[in-house]
């Protein structure tokens, strides 16, 4: 007997049990031969029917199910995704033909549900108000038939994460990229000028009135050496100088004089009197050797360099302080570059600068920025930064434009990502990661500089190794914003109740951020709040950073407080002390800058606050019945402002220390609460 067409249920298929059956009935004559035989045939027989229903049976109700799954589907509006139907048909919004659901999601429901069993119901929606729930089916306002929403899928729709199958992954052309690690590097382009360098100028002038009778120097552009001849001048000032300078040294006078001290003092006069003309050393030398006055004195090269302005001319009178010349030594010179702004944080004294020029594209020319000015232009909103250049060869000249490049490395390793990957939407930046399984979570970023590439720097919300979306993500963010919109829709914030979520998922960034999330020097049971950072210098407290660093101006690390503590901080008054920026600490008080002694953190000066006005009423105290001051003590939590006394202690709420109203912002709010109790 053979067994032949084995079905697609694991078994034998209905047919071969159906030839099996009928062959067995035709051999069942053959049994009848003995009585014995026919009693033992009976049983047999009854048993392979039974066998042969049940597997009927069984057959059927697989099939029955696979071809029900197989024939469920539903349909949806590309535009509208919240309209969901058995049926296909047009989009009721928008009058689009409806879509049918992809088959794998329905077949693979089918089989989660087989495996885990009937899923739970746990409300009702509908297709055309996802804000409309009911907790039995029924129909919407608009008279339409309630959809069932499973516990899993009300979880998967308030998780942040977007699920996406690759197909549409692929049909909607999204890339990813890896958050890396690279050096924190900006580079500054920009445009320049060459300068002459104005230590390196020196004019030529005369200091008596004389006739210039010969030129040396007679071009613009001529290179001179220092002590090289430019002209010769004939001044009768000079020439009696000469003379003068002459009969001192000896030949008119007696020689019961020579060697007193009047010869020398006459002597001595007139030499200074030459030098104070700027006659050369070489000249007198010349002088005391002839013994013969000179009608005309030559004036040498004060420096090396070239003449840039020539007013000097052969016989033209001059008058003393008139600029005949002016030479530049081009040896250094200047490049005046134009920076923005904005990129004025990343210009520091001593960075090395590179210079190109146009008729020279292959040569770089190395320097060093020496100078910003402390001023900006108003109709080009940029600053001067002067560069010192070493010029030999002359190949870089005054007057000429050159392409300027500043390369700034804030630090050696930070956290880069893509421009393009990033969402701006005012006030957050968006930045989506891909997670396995064809999942895409949103993140709330912070950003830092940008930097060279196109990159930016990651301060909290990312970490190394992280795959984020770098194309595509206009997509991900409308799922992601209409998901979001549906939540809010579904669940409406009541009154007084807190929204913990932005708070959860700063959190949950955080938890992938290298930085943690600032807090207010509260400790974890403090209250969000914003938290800025000072410098401890008096001198320097009026200016706040959003970030941890060291001050620019003396290098002191700065350190965070409050806005509380920002309030009692009167930038430019007069140093009262200096107090810990932790609340609970304000007790300590120093005469000096330091460390708290409780916490170790860095104390911060208190300045005198401006004067109250005349019909101001100090009510930070209570008096007491002697007319004395009563100072009251509160918890340092906001949200703990009922906890008020007259003596310091504990806050039996959180179990910190009370400190004085008068160092709290809630302080009002507590002496409120006093006087409602005690009366005023």
């Amino acid at each position: 007997m053979k067994f032949l067409n084995k079905g697609a249920c694991g078994a034998w298929s209905v047919g071969a049990w159906r030839v099996w059956s009928v062959r067995a009935l035709n051999h069942a004559p053959t049994l009848r031969r003995s009585p014995r035989s026919t009693l033992l045939s009976i049983p047999l027989l009854l048993a392979l029917a039974v066998a042969t229903s049940l597997l009927l049976a069984g057959c059927g109700r697989s099939h029955d199910s696979s071809s029900a799954a197989q024939e469920k589907r539903l349909y949806t509006c590309g535009m509208h995704p919240q309209v969901v139907q058995d049926k296909p048909g047009n989009c009721p919004i928008c009058g689009m033909k409806l879509t049918p659901i992809r088959k794998a999601s329905v077949e693979r429901g089918s089989v989660e549900r087989g495996e885990r069993g009937e899923r739970k119901i746990k409300y009702y929606k509908s297709t055309m108000n996802p804000g409309e729930v009911k907790p039995e089916p029924g129909k919407d306002s608009m008279g339409m038939d309630m959809v069932p929403v499973y516990e899993e899928e009300a979880a998967a729709g308030e998780s942040s994460a977007i699920a996406i199958d690759s197909v549409t992954i692929q049909n909607m052309g999204i890339r990813t990229a890896t958050v890396t690690r690279g050096p924190l590097r900006r580079i500054i382009r920009t445009i320049g000028t060459i300068d002459y360098d104005e230590t390196a100028l020196a004019d030529v002038t005369t200091k008596f009135k004389g006739w210039i009778e010969k030129l040396h120097a007679n071009a613009t552009g001529t290179l001179v050496m220092r002590g090289d001849p430019l002209f010769e001048i004939y001044s009768p000032e000079l020439y009696s100088a000469e003379v003068e300078y002459v009969l001192s040294l000896g030949d008119s006078i007696p020689a019961s004089a020579t060697n007193t001290p009047a010869r020398d003092s006459v002597q001595t006069s007139a030499f200074t009197k030459l030098k104070y003309f700027d006659v050369s050393e070489d000249q007198i030398s010349e002088l005391e050797r002839t013994r013969q006055p000179r009608k005309t004195i030559r004036v040498n090269a004060p420096i090396d360099g070239f003449v840039i302005e020539k007013m000097a001319v052969a016989g033209q009178m001059v008058d003393p302080g008139m600029k005949l010349y002016r030479l530049a030594d081009l040896g250094t010179v200047w490049v005046q570059a134009q920076i923005y702004e904005q990129d004025l944080a990343y210009i520091k004294l001593g960075q090395e600068a590179t210079v190109t020029l146009s008729y020279f594209p292959d040569r770089e020319f190395r320097g060093r920025v020496t100078y910003v000015y402390p001023n900006v232009d108003e109709k080009t909103r940029t600053a001067r930064v002067r560069m010192e250049f070493h010029n030999p060869g002359y190949f870089l000249k005054p007057g000429m434009f050159a392409q300027v490049q500043v390369v700034s490395e804030l630090e050696p390793s930070a956290l880069l990502v893509p421009d393009m990957s990033i969402l701006r939407s005012g006030e957050k930046n968006t930045v989506f990661v891909a997670l396995d399984g064809g999942k895409f979570e949103p993140r709330i970023v912070t950003l830092g500089p940008q930097v060279e590439n196109d990159n930016y720097q990651v301060l909290s919300g990312l970490s190394e190794g992280d795959r984020i979306v770098t194309s595509g993500q206009f997509m991900l963010d409308s799922e992601s914003q209409l998901r979001e919109a549906i939540q809010k829709m579904l669940k409406p914030q009541l009154p007084g109740v807190t929204d913990t979520s932005s708070w959860a998922a700063r959190a949950q960034h955080a938890a992938h951020s290298e930085s943690p999330l600032p807090i207010d020097g509260k400790g974890v049971r403090g209250e969000v709040a914003a938290v800025k950072y000072i410098c401890p210098m008096p001198d320097h407290v009026s200016i706040e950073y959003d970030l941890p660093a060291k001050c620019p101006l003396c290098g002191m690390a700065l350190v965070p407080v409050s806005q509380a503590t920002l309030q009692k901080l009167q930038p430019g008054g007069k140093l009262l002390h200096y107090t810990c920026p932790m609340p609970e600490h304000s007790d300590v008080r120093s005469d000096k800058p330091g460390k708290c002694p409780k916490c170790g953190m860095t104390l911060i000066p208190v300045l005198e606050p401006p004067p109250l006005p005349t019909n101001a009423v100090p009510t930070r105290t209570s008096l007491r019945a002697d007319g004395a001051a009563e100072v009251l003590y509160t918890c340092p939590m906001a949200s703990h402002a009922e906890v008020v006394t007259d003596k310091p202690g504990k806050c039996p709420m959180c179990d910190m220390d009370l400190v004085a109203t008068s160092t709290v912002s809630h302080g009002k709010i507590a002496e409120e609460n006093w006087r409602k109790l005690h009366g005023p």
